[in-house]
């Protein structure tokens, strides 16, 4: 079988001479499982400086890569049956661990073009089938991608690592982190080895380790445990796992000699009536704070702020609204967003509702347009209609801390 064949096209391209120095990998080389060769675009300047740069069209500041240079150096180079040409780039797709087993695994060549400078000539994007980032930062050369890129698919193609079954369960092989490791001595400065890994029965190690790697990913890496999921336990599995939504409901006799307040906003209704209630009668805070309740199965906002309990008398809506965020953060979840309607004759809440949108958003800690609150009537009909009280009906999502 003809060695993998890695072609470089760089304007350093020395950067990559401790590759072939550089443990297993340098050993690949030496023995022939792959080829690394190496094509400085300089060389194929055509004016006498070997110029490879120029100012960019339309002003700005640093120097751009010019395409003739990189054209030609790219199409000087030999390719193999199943070649793929890689630029290296900041804006590209960022790269996994997949994206070096499907490279190891298609192709048996791969060229990767190293940018520099201020960027590259946009037309150089052309020639390649990719483009890949290793990252969201900038770097001054595409050298160091490109080296990552090498390492990552040489290192599983056959024959580069002594033991391939250790290829198979490291770190995002399968999505997940890979388990602890251990060796001699058994205890070292008060850490043991875990006992699992000294029992001999390989049954529990196995699972030992497999559980180890679920942890450590759902602790590390919360959006990679929530792929595995989606993709071992079925495709609605991760979004079920993560996200709860809440109802809530809240309705206040409305009398005379008591605060109308709403969204912690303090209003006047025609008739100077307010909201009767051991608290302040938030309905709209209240039904607000229930739908979070009820989001995690916690009951609802009796069972806290009984109105049998003196402390609550009077109380400020918002501030137990706070209280009640606090639980479900205690709880491992956070408040993704909540709408509310509020259901009243008069007086009208319109003008009104950006303040509640914002003093509700404050108290839970998201922002105001997570937030929505809207007003309507009852047409005259039932306890609103007849303006014997006002509710409130509230949903709310929460999503995995």
């Amino acid at each position: 079988m003809a060695p993998y064949r890695f072609d470089v096209v760089s304007l350093a391209p020395h950067c990559f001479d401790s590759l072939l120095q550089l443990g297993v990998l340098g050993r690949a080389f030496s023995a022939g499982i792959a080829e690394l060769h190496r094509h400085n675009p300089r060389d194929f300047a055509v004016d006498r400086y070997r110029k490879v740069d120029d100012e960019p069209y339309g002003g700005g500041a640093g120097m751009v890569l010019k395409p003739d240079p990189v054209f030609a150096a790219v199409e000087s180079i030999p390719r193999r049956e199943q070649p793929r040409v890689l630029l290296m780039s900041p804006q590209g797709q960022p790269l996994q661990q997949r994206d070096c087993k499907r490279w190891a695994r298609d192709h048996d060549q791969l060229l990767l073009l190293c940018g520099h400078y201020e960027g590259f000539d946009e037309r150089i994007r052309s020639l390649a089938d990719e483009e890949v980032s290793i990252g969201d930062f900038v770097l001054t050369g595409g050298e160091l991608p490109a080296m990552t890129i090498i390492n990552g698919v040489l290192r599983l193609l056959p024959g580069t690592v002594g033991t391939a079954d250790s290829l198979v369960e490291e770190s995002h092989s399968a999505l997940l982190l890979e388990h602890p490791h251990y060796t001699r001595p058994a205890e070292f400065r008060g850490m043991a080895v875990p006992e699992v890994l000294r029992s001999g029965d390989h049954g529990l190690i196995a699972t030992w380790r497999q559980q180890q790697r679920e942890l450590r990913t759902q602790k590390r890496r919360p959006d990679l445990y929530a792929r595995w999921q989606g993709e071992t336990m079925g495709p609605d599995a991760s979004e079920a796992m993560q996200l709860r939504i809440g109802n809530g409901y809240d309705i206040h006799r409305l009398v005379p000699g008591r605060p109308l307040i709403l969204g912690g906003v303090s209003l006047e209704h025609p008739k100077g009536l307010g909201l009767d209630g051991h608290s302040d009668a938030d309905v709209l805070v209240h039904a607000v704070m229930d739908a979070l309740l009820g989001a995690l199965s916690l009951g609802d906002i009796g069972k806290y702020f009984p109105p049998t309990d003196p402390t609550w008398k009077g109380a400020d809506s918002l501030q137990l609204l706070e209280q009640v965020v606090a639980l479900v953060g205690e709880r491992g979840w956070r408040v993704a967003n909540v709408d509310a309607v509020v259901v009243a004759e008069r007086p009208k809440l319109k003008p009104h509702v950006e303040t509640m949108r914002g003093n509700i958003a404050q108290r839970i800690g998201i922002a105001a347009d997570a937030v929505g609150v809207k007003a309507t009537t009852n047409e005259k009909l039932g306890a609103e209609g007849r303006e014997e009280g006002i509710s409130c009906h509230a949903v709310a999502l929460l999503e995995k801390a």
